[in-house]
């Protein structure tokens, strides 16, 4: 609990914003020289930053399909009249 009143909100991040800081926080991980706390931290920050980029693919893929099956249920409209 102490550590999501620590972290930022991910709800107003956009994609990438969110994705930016991912890299970010991969790269700090990389670069080792830190302690196990700061470690586990940057490694929850970053599984919460991967759950959000893919919750935003998923919602622009979701939009993409309603929009095709839009346009092709008004497409096979037109054919019948």
């Amino acid at each position: 609990m102490a550590n999501e009143a620590i972290s930022d909100p991910l709800d107003g991040l956009e994609y990438e914003q969110a994705r930016e800081e991912l890299v970010a926080t991969v790269q700090r991980l990389e670069a080792g020289g830190l302690t196990l706390e700061e470690s586990l931290a940057l490694w929850e920050r970053g599984e919460a930053l991967a759950a959000h980029c893919q919750a935003k693919l998923d919602g622009a893929r979701a939009r993409l399909d309603a929009a095709v099956a839009a346009r092709e249920a008004v497409a096979g409209g037109d054919a019948t009249s």
